[in-house]
This record gives C-alpha cells, sequence and structure tokens, in this order.
C-alpha cells in the first residue's frame, strides 16, 4: 500500500472549513462526537487517490485512542475509522451520485478496534493496509459488506504469528449512522477472529458467533476487540458452553452457509458411455420449464464469487443476511426459494433444456466433502438449498430439500441438470440416513482416499477424492 506517513488529520481541526466535502464533514463530525479531545488524529493517507489512478480505494484511515470502558471491561484501544467506501465528494470522481434519500457511495465506512499493548505510544498502521484490502475487493467487485459477513483471510491479520488470521463484520459499537446530502453512512466494525471461530460462523452463522465473543472479555468483549495476542479460541477458553451453543444453534437456526466453491464433478450414470459425450456439456432442446423470473442472488452470487475453501479466500463470504437482497438467506422456513439465471450466465437460456437424471455420481475432494454433513444437516433439514462450485469448471452442484420453490429437481425427478448445473432434490427421510451413513465425514481426518458412499435404490454414489483427481478439468 502506497501511503503517506501518520500525520494529523488537518480537516478535522478547529471548525470546518466553508468548502470542506460534506461527505467527509459527516464522517468527520460523528469521530468529533466520540473524539472531541482529539480533533486532530494521527491519519494514514493514499499518496495518489484512487480516483486519480492510485491502488488505494481509501482516501484516509484516521486512528483514535480509546481509553475503552472499565466498568463493562473494555480495554484501551485503538479505533480506526476509513473515508473512501462513502461519497465523500459527491461529484462522481469515485461513487455514482444517487441522491440524499439512498445509501451513500457504497453505504458504510469500515472500522477497526485493536487493543492496545502496554507502553505503546502510537498506533499501528498495519490495519489501514487492511481496510484498503477489503476496499479494492469492495471496489473491483461491486460487493458490498453486511453485519455479520465472514471473510476467510488464512493470514494473520498483521503478518505475525498470530491465530487471529479472519475477520467477521459487525456494526461499529458506538459510531452511529450519519446522514448526509450525498446519501446514508453506516459503520461496520472488522473482527478479527480464529480459524476454529471462522469455521464456527460458516457451519452456523456470523451474527451467532459474535455473540459468543462479546461473552468472553479476552475474545472480543462487549465491543468486540481486537487482540491479535489472544492465543485461545473461544472454545478452548469455554469448551464445552461454546461448542454446545454452537450445535444447539446449528439445530435450531440451521447454517447461513449457502454454498462454498469448491473441487466437485458429477457424472451421468443413466446414459451408456458411448452416449455420454460429457455429463456437462451444452444440451440443445426445447424451452426448458421457466425459473422464476425474479433471481435469487443468494445462489447467483454462490456461483459468482462463493468461498474459496482450498486455497487464498474469495472475498466476501456468502453466508450473510443482506438489506439491499443480495444473499438473503431468510429465517428458517420450510419454504425456501431457488430462482438462478446461473445457466443463463453461461450460456443462453433458450438454448438449454433440462434433463431430467435417472442415476448420478457425485464426486468431491476432502475438504469439499466434509462439508457434505453441515450442507445436509444445517442446509437440507431447514428448507434451504446449499451449492458446490467447481473451481476448476462451470461445473456446480445444488443440493435442495423438498420445500424448495423453483428448483427444476422435483420429488418425481429428484436429480435434473440444466447445462453444466446440476440440482439434487433430497427428502427429510433420506437426509436422516445420508447423515447416519456419512457420519465419518465429521473426521475427515481419520479416513483414506478414495471413500465411497452408495445408496443403490436411490442411484446415488458419492465419491470423496484426492485433489490430484480434479486437476483435469474435464473429470
Amino acid at each position: 500500500m502506497e501511503t503517506a506517513a501518520p500525520v494529523p488529520a488537518g480537516p478535522a481541526a478547529g471548525p470546518f472549513p466553508p468548502l470542506f466535502p460534506p461527505g467527509l464533514h459527516g464522517i468527520y463530525g460523528e469521530c468529533r462526537r466520540l473524539y472531541p479531545e482529539q480533533p486532530n488524529p494521527l491519519q494514514v493517507t493514499a499518496i495518489l487517490k484512487y480516483w486519480l489512478g492510485g491502488p488505494d480505494p481509501l482516501d484516509y484511515v484516521s486512528m483514535y485512542r480509546n481509553l475503552g470502558n472499565p466498568t463493562q471491561n473494555v480495554p484501551e484501544h485503538w479505533h480506526y475509522v476509513s473515508f473512501g467506501l462513502s461519497d465523500l465528494y459527491g461529484d462522481n470522481r469515485v461513487h455514482e451520485f444517487t441522491g440524499p434519500d439512498g445509501p451513500s457511495g457504497f453505504g458504510f465506512e469500515l472500522t477497526f478496534r485493536l487493543k492496545r499493548e502496554t507502553g505503546e505510544s502510537a498506533p499501528p498502521t498495519w490495519p489501514a493496509e487492511l481496510m484498503q484490502g477489503l476496499a479494492r475487493y469492495v471496489f473491483q467487485s461491486e460487493n458490498t459488506f453486511c453485519s455479520g459477513d465472514h471473510v476467510s483471510w488464512h493470514s494473520p491479520l498483521d503478518n505475525s504469528e498470530s491465530r487471529i488470521q479472519h475477520m467477521l463484520l459487525t456494526e461499529d459499537p458506538q459510531m452511529q449512522p450519519v446522514q448526509t446530502p450525498f446519501g446514508v453512512i453506516t459503520f461496520l466494525q472488522i473482527v478479527g477472529v480464529c480459524t476454529e471461530e471462522l469455521h464456527a460462523a460458516q457451519q452456523w452463522n456470523g451474527q451467532g458467533i459474535l455473540e459468543l465473543l462479546r461473552t468472553v472479555p479476552v475474545a472480543g468483549g462487549p465491543w468486540l476487540i481486537t487482540d491479535m495476542r489472544r492465543g485461545e479460541t473461544i472454545f478452548e477458553i469455554d469448551p464445552h458452553l461454546q461448542q454446545d451453543r454452537v450445535d444447539k444453534g446449528i439445530e435450531t437456526d440451521g447454517s447461513n452457509l449457502s454454498g462454498v466453491s469448491a473441487k466437485c464433478a458429477w457424472d451421468d450414470l443413466s446414459r451408456p458411455p458411448e452416449d455420454d459425450e460429457d455429463s456437462r456439456s451444452i444440451c440443445i432442446g426445447t424451452h426448458p420449464r421457466r425459473l422464476s423470473g425474479k433471481d435469487t442472488e443468494q445462489i447467483r452470487e454462490t456461483l459468482r464469487r462463493g468461498l474459496e475453501i482450498n486455497s487464498k479466500p474469495i472475498l466476501p463470504p456468502i453466508n450473510t443476511q443482506r438489506q439491499n437482497g443480495l444473499n438473503n438467506d431468510r429465517a428458517p422456513s420450510r419454504k425456501d426459494s431457488l430462482e438462478s439465471d446461473s445457466s443463463a450466465a453461461i450460456i443462453p437460456h433458450e438454448l438449454i433444456r433440462t434433463r431430467q437424471l435417472e442415476s448420478v455420481h457425485l464426486k468431491f475432494n476432502k475438504e469439499s466433502g466434509a462439508l457434505i454433513p453441515l450442507c445436509l444437516r444445517g442446509r437440507l433439514l431447514h428448507g434451504r438449498h446449499f451449492t458446490y462450485k467447481s473451481i476448476t469448471g462451470d461445473t456446480a452442484i445444488t443440493f435442495v430439500s423438498t420445500g424448495v420453490e423453483g428448483a427444476f429437481a422435483t420429488e418425481e425427478h429428484p436429480y435434473a441438470a440444466h447445462g453444466p448445473w446440476l440440482q439434487i432434490l433430497l427428502t427429510e427421510e433420506f437426509v436422516e440416513r445420508m447423515l447416519e451413513d456419512l457420519e465419518d465425514l465429521n473426521s475427515p481426518e481419520e479416513f483414506k482416499l478414495p471413500k465411497e458412499y452408495s445408496w443403490p435404490e436411490k442411484k446415488l454414489k458419492v465419491s470423496i477424492l484426492p485433489d490430484t483427481a480434479f486437476e483435469n478439468p474435464l473429470h
């Protein structure tokens, strides 16, 4: 990140100049409400602004010293606030101006609370680099973050040896939404978490894990302050209580994780080998039964970006409830919907027909296969769906329950393909049986590959294969 050394933030000192940009005015005003004694905080500034061709979207990151709240067991910490994801200037240099009633720019700015180390006289600047990395993703993908999102980072946030290697996002506990002439700005706080906590958020939901972190002072406490020296997860601090809460949450609420990018493939065993050009080939034929015209963004987002579980992360995660309609995973319901233009994104919709398959063979690598119990227990038993999107091609596999609307797989024809997209409809009774038969997938480190599961009467076979089996995209 090309940034200048931290310097006092001149615009925040004293009265606002007459020509001070209204977007900046709104954020600075909220900061001054919280920190009236710090009108001139240290600030990291991009040397070359993004709107002038620079690499960093955030114009500034201000850094404040927060004394915490001893009565609430909140320690002293550094508080970082970004400037640049919202519309600062209202002149379309970065964001399209949409008016005062909607979101300003992307509608939010990022914050981060880092525990202050003993004797530390100035805030570390690495959180500003982290915030720039997240902002670059937002600008490049135009995907926004929401409270409850999880971000798989797979590296210590400060490039040390810390166990804090991933992030959750939530509303900042002190900063209030700001109304500006260019729209509303909310403040989303980054919360550093361990790998085990990230996995729990994936299997359940981010909000549930955030609530657990709030109850453990050393893991974040009520203001969710990140301590990069934290050496224990919430499950190690309180092994039984915390895991029991997660397990109960999954059983009660299901999982908000709607899909992953994965190493996977599927074969149509219905066709004789000589007739099987490729189970993922384009099928030219009659017009398929139309799905709803209003596409469910959850599946489209899953197929488009997913969550990388085999390498560095693809941001952001896909497990959240979004106010703007993206990834709208509603409260548990026996009546979910699956409406997608995913196939149309690959091939013109009118050139694809839906094929009913008699028998299918699903193939996953170990990491992907280990998520099947979560798919069954946390999604299908709660009337939802779960998608695997291949990282080596256009193949996608979506498991659906009988309560999902808009699916082209039905109880009469539970296996159906729409171009490279396969849907598998599983009844609740069969899901329960599969969970029993797949119990060893809960401990994938304990079995050797390849591993095969078969249900002949259902004409379904699942294989767990080594990663090398997926090196050829047409496998």
